[in-house]
């Protein structure tokens, strides 16, 4: 792949996960389908991405007051041991079975927001 596309690939998928639509899912996406990259090492490799990308968002997101300081403790203390387990059951996982779990899990996610209602306007 050229630096070109590397570049364009990582800063279109940059300013989608500053937007909160997911440019690392698509970024995960793109190094598996595209690329040829085993998930696992696509996931190491969007990890890192993420880290570098969530960064700038979360500053512009405290400076417009959009953090919700109680969803974010809950989500830290569930969170951490969740993603933890998760990174230990993925590196034992058959990587076939892995991809097939991903691509479920965004198929169904996919369908979600296609079908039904935005309740984005419940308190949490």
């Amino acid at each position: 792949m050229s630096i070109a596309i590397a570049v364009l690939i990582g800063a279109l998928t940059g300013v989608l996960s500053g937007l909160g639509v997911g440019g690392g899912t698509l970024l995960l996406l793109w190094m598996t389908a595209v690329m040829g990259m085993d998930q696992a090492r696509a996931g190491g490799v969007n990890l890192l991405y993420f880290i570098t990308c969530a960064l700038p968002a979360v500053f512009g997101h405290i400076k417009n007051g959009l953090i919700e300081k109680k969803a974010v403790f809950w989500c830290v203390i569930f969170g951490v041991p969740a993603c933890i387990t998760g990174s230990l059951l993925a590196a034992g996982m058959d990587m076939g079975l892995l991809k097939r779990l991903f691509g479920g899990f965004i198929l169904i996610i996919g369908v979600k927001e296609l079908f039904y209602k935005n309740r984005s306007q419940r308190p949490l």
